[in-house]
C-alpha cells in the first residue's frame, strides 16, 4: 500500500507542465536515435550527461527514461523500413518485420510493434513497482563482502556472455578496470596518472562514456556506412485488422514473460530473450508458413521482449545499483555525477526521485504510443539524412559536451584518445559494455573489498560472508567452467543419450 502511495506522489511530480515537457523531449529525442542506424539510447544519454547537469535531478531522469524507452520503440521502426537495426536488440524484428514491409504490410508491421512496445512497457514497469521494493529489503542485509561478490558476479557476466569470445570479454572489462583506477586512491597514493595534475582526480566517467560511445561509435559507422542514406520502404498510417489484433495479442504477452526477467539479469539485456520469444512464437503459431516470409507473431513478440527488458534493467540498478546493459551503466554514472548513490539505500534517501523516475515510465510509454503510431511515417524520413552531417553533429556535441564537464582543454584531448580506443574495440570485436561496467564498478569493488579485509584483518576470509556470497561464488565458478562442463560432461552424456 506505501508502494502504492509512493507511485501516486510520484505521479503528481511527472504531472506538471514542465516535467510532462521533458518526458516529451525524451520520448522524442529517444525515437529518433532508435531509428537512426548505430545511435543508440546509450550514446544518447552520455552526450546529453553534461547537459544535464545545471537540471534538477527529477527532471533530467525524466528525460532519460523517455530516451531510454524510446530508444526500444524507434529500433523496430529501422529494422522493419530499412532491414538495419538501429539496436542490436531490434536485429530479431527485422527477420520478419522488413518481410512485412516488401509485402506491402509496413503498416500493420509499425502498428504491432509499437502497440506491443506499449503493452509490455506497461506490464513490465508495473513489475517493476512490485518487485523492486522487496529487492531492496533484501539488498540491504548485505554486507561488504556479499557486495564485492556481486560486483565480481557482474565482471564475470558481461565479459563471459557477450562478444565474440571471452577473452575479448576480459581484455575489455581488464581496459575499464585500468581506467576505473586512474588517480589517487584511498590511501592517497596516486595510480597511472603519469605525473599530469589533470589525472589526479581521475578521468570522468560523463568524458569515458561520451568517448567511447559517442566518438568511437561515431568513427566507425562514418568508416563503414555508405554515404548516402538509405532507401526507406514507403509506409502509409499504422493500423491492425480485426485478425492482426487475435494474431498479436499472445506475442506481446508472452513476449514481456521473457523480456522483464532477463532485462535484470547481469548481461541478460534484450537479445537473448528477443530471440527466445522469436523461437516461441515460430513453433506456437498457427501459420508456419509465414515464418520466414513475414509472420506479424514474429514483429509482435520480439518486440514485447524487447521493451520488457528495459524496465527490468531497472531492478538491479536501482536496488543494487548494479547496471544489466550500457544504457544502465551511463545511468548509473548521470546518478553519481548529481552525488546520488544507487543502492539499498536510495528509496529511502531519494524516495521522492526514485518514484517520480518509475511514474516517468508509465507517462512515456504513452508518449510514445501517441507519438509512434501516428508519426511513423516523419520517422522513416529521418532515415534520409545525410550520414556526413549526421556524424559531424554527434563530434561536435561530443565535443562540447566533454569540455562542459571540467572546462579543461585537456579533456578533449582525453576525449579524442577514448574516441579512437573505442574505434579500435569494434575494430577488433572488444564489447563496451564491459569496460563501461569495469569503470563505473572497478572502484566500488574496489571500496567493498578494502572494507571486507579491513573486518577480517586483511585475511582472505573476509571476502566470504554469508549464504548470498556463497551462492554468487558458485555461480561465478559454474559461468567460467560452463565450456568445460559442455565439453567433457554434457557433450559425452548427450552422445550416451544418442547412441543408446
Amino acid at each position: 500500500m506505501d508502494n502504492f502511495a509512493n507511485l501516486l506522489d510520484g505521479f503528481a511530480h511527472v504531472l506538471t507542465p514542465m516535467n510532462l515537457l521533458f518526458a516529451l523531449i525524451g520520448v522524442t529525442i529517444g525515437t529518433a536515435v532508435g531509428v537512426l542506424p548505430g545511435i543508440g539510447p546509450a550514446m544518447t544519454v552520455a552526450l546529453l550527461l553534461p547537459v544535464t547537469y545545471g537540471m534538477e535531478p527529477a527532471q533530467a531522469f525524466i528525460m532519460f527514461a523517455g530516451i531510454f524507452y524510446g530508444g526500444m520503440y524507434g529500433g523496430s521502426t529501422t529494422s522493419i523500413l530499412l532491414n538495419t537495426p538501429g539496436e542490436s536488440s531490434s536485429v530479431v524484428t527485422a527477420i520478419e518485420g522488413n518481410k512485412m514491409a516488401k509485402a506491402g504490410r509496413a503498416a500493420q508491421a509499425l502498428a504491432t510493434a509499437a502497440i506491443g512496445s506499449f503493452v509490455a512497457g506497461t506490464i513490465a514497469t508495473v513489475l517493476l513497482v512490485v518487485v523492486t521494493p522487496p529487492v531492496v529489503q533484501f539488498a540491504i542485509s548485505l554486507g561488504a563482502p556479499d557486495y564485492f561478490a556481486l560486483m565480481l558476479l557482474a565482471f564475470v557476466s558481461v565479459t563471459a556472455v557477450l562478444g565474440a569470445s571471452r577473452v575479448r570479454g576480459f581484455a575489455s572489462l581488464l581496459l575499464g578496470l585500468v581506467i576505473g583506477v586512474i588517480g589517487i586512491d584511498q590511501s592517497g597514493q596516486q595510480r597511472l596518472t603519469f605525473g599530469l595534475p589533470q589525472l589526479a582526480d581521475g578521468i570522468d566517467v560523463v568524458v569515458v562514456a561520451v568517448g567511447i560511445f559517442a566518438v568511437g561509435e561515431a568513427l566507425w559507422i562514418a568508416a563503414h556506412l555508405r554515404r548516402k542514406s538509405g532507401e526507406v520502404i514507403p509506409v502509409g498510417q499504422p493500423w491492425l485488422g480485426k485478425q492482426d489484433w487475435k494474431r498479436s495479442w499472445k506475442p506481446w504477452l508472452r513476449g514481456t514473460a521473457f523480456g522483464f526477467p532477463f532485462g535484470a539479469v547481469p548481461a541478460g539485456g534484450a537479445e537473448i530473450p528477443t530471440f527466445l520469444s522469436y523461437v516461441t512464437e515460430k513453433k506456437l503459431t498457427k501459420h508456419p508458413e509465414e515464418f520466414g516470409r513475414g509472420a506479424i507473431e514474429g514483429v509482435a513478440g520480439p518486440e514485447a521482449a524487447n521493451n520488457a527488458s528495459a524496465a527490468g534493467t531497472l531492478v538491479p540498478m536501482l536496488a543494487i545499483g548494479l547496471p544489466t546493459n550500457a544504457t544502465a551503466a551511463v545511468m548509473l554514472a548521470a546518478f553519481e555525477g548529481y552525488g546520488i548513490q544507487p543502492g539499498p539505500l536510495l528509496f529511502t534517501r531519494e524516495s521522492s526521485l526514485v518514484w517520480t523516475l518509475i511514474a516517468s515510465l508509465f507517462v512515456g510509454n504513452l508518449l510514445l504510443l501517441v507519438l509512434n503510431l501516428p508519426l511513423a511515417p516523419a520517422w522513416a524520413r529521418l532515415l534520409r539524412i545525410p550520414r556526413p552531417y549526421l556524424y559531424a553533429g554527434i563530434l561536435f556535441f561530443a565535443s562540447m559536451g566533454a569540455y562542459a564537464v571540467n572546462a579543461q582543454p585537456f579533456d578533449l584531448y582525453l576525449l579524442l584518445a577514448l574516441g579512437l580506443l573505442g574505434f579500435g574495440m569494434r575494430r577488433f570485436g572488444l564489447p563496451i559494455l564491459p569496460l563501461i561496467v569495469g569503470v563505473i564498478l572497478g572502484p566500488r569493488a574496489e571500496l567493498q573489498g578494502r572494507r571486507a579485509l579491513q573486518l577480517s584483518g586483511g585475511e582472505l576470509h573476509g571476502l566470504i560472508g554469508g549464504w548470498v556470497s556463497w551462492l554468487i561464488y558458485a555461480t561465478i565458478a559454474v559461468v567460467l567452467l560452463w565450456p568445460l562442463i559442455g565439453r567433457f560432461v554434457v557433450r559425452p552424456l548427450r552422445e550416451r543419450v544418442v547412441t543408446a
